[in-house]
């Protein structure tokens, strides 16, 4: 079985890519096709890169190309492969393969900005009404293109029923469910709980960070927000001095380790950096919504708050009692979600499909 594996882009490092980093695990000698590579990233491994590479400004700005990605997909010849493996929250799952080739896609999301977040992305990038007529036709293509693109797709697996819901509503196709890895023996449990709570992720509109810091404004509590992204001056302009900006950290676990709580405000497809505070046993405190109604366990494991906005998260934080969370209790319910319980599930699922492909 020749395989080969298909990933968006190779420019960042994030749930995405850990899953990629757990397929070359399993399937050590595939290589890896992508649209754009930082050369930092997976330097080990034989990596492809489309047209986009020598494109400037592409690989640190590749926001600013979708409509080239869906030709420099496609332009990929994998002809000689008989299985394809893509991971993919937009363009990899549209690769081209001939009809003996088995294609199997671990879907992240349907491409977000051209389905149900549609709307917002318009928004947020604040044009003018007469360029977002523009934008918006541009998204008209993008949704008939990743339909197209989903139907090439033989077998799917998802992260999350969060997810699996949008695939049947926007593709009308089944997937199977598996939660995506965390390497549980990364964390551990540290009885040195300090007086801050954490946020943790790309800063990106999505994720809501500015819900939590304008709760925490109000709060006057310590609140550590470890992650970069397009989004931090803008975060840092609305902070009060009880708000720390950590940037990339690269001892990320001793901040879970010794927080209250993480705080988790987004409605994610899954949510891996709520895995990786509760393998340090530490409690999430999270929106009652997407991929955290998976992982957290209410009264147990974290609680949830309901709505998405600052009163409401500021209620659920004055109602937090650390005490009445048990650490050994959190960490073994992150067990469940070990990275070799993924690669061994991956790899039934790619073999078991391959038999029955042939």
């Amino acid at each position: 079985m020749k395989i080969a594996l298909v990933h968006d882009y190779l420019n960042q490092y994030g749930g995405a890519e850990k899953v990629l980093e757990a397929f070359t695990e399993i399937f050590p000698d595939a290589p890896i096709f992508t649209l754009i590579h930082d050369k930092k990233l997976f330097s080990d491994k034989e990596v492809y890169t489309s047209f986009l590479q020598k494109v400037p400004f592409a690989v640190k700005k590749h926001r600013f190309f979708p409509p080239l990605m869906p030709m420099a997909i496609e332009k990929f010849d994998l002809s000689d492969y008989d299985v394809v493996l893509s991971d993919s929250a937009s363009f990899a799952k549209g690769i081209i393969t001939k009809p003996e080739t088995l294609h199997i896609c671990y879907c992240h999301t349907p491409t977000r900005y051209a389905w149900d977040d549609s709307h917002k992305y318009i928004r947020e990038f604040s044009l003018p009404i007469f360029s977002r007529t523009f934008v918006s036709l541009f998204l008209n293509y993008i949704r008939l293109w990743d339909r197209e693109a989903a139907y090439r797709v033989d077998k799917f697996i998802c992260n999350s029923k969060f997810v699996l819901k949008r695939i049947n509503k926007y593709y009308k196709v089944d997937a199977k469910v598996i939660y995506p890895p965390v390497n549980i023996n990364d964390f551990e449990i540290s009885k040195n709980i300090d007086n801050y709570f954490l946020i943790v992720g790309r800063l990106l509109p999505y994720k809501r960070f500015d819900l939590a810091i304008q709760a925490f404004n109000k709060l006057g509590l310590p609140l550590k927000v470890v992650g970069d992204g397009p989004q931090r001056k803008k975060l840092e302009k609305i902070a009060e001095k009880n708000i720390e900006f950590l940037g990339e950290v690269k001892d990320l676990k001793k901040y879970y380790q010794n927080c209250k709580a993480l705080i988790f405000p987004q409605e994610e497809d899954f949510g891996i950096v709520a895995i990786e505070a509760m393998a340090c046993g530490r409690p999430v405190i999270a929106f009652k919504g997407g991929g955290a109604l998976e992982s957290v366990i209410d009264g147990k494991t974290g609680i949830f708050f309901n709505e998405q906005n600052p009163d409401s998260l500021i209620r659920a934080v004055k109602n937090f009692d650390p005490k009445k969370f048990k650490p050994s209790k959190i960490r073994q319910h992150a067990l469940k979600f070990d990275k070799e319980i993924f690669k061994k599930k991956i790899k039934d699922f790619v073999e078991k499909n391959y038999e029955n492909w042939n």
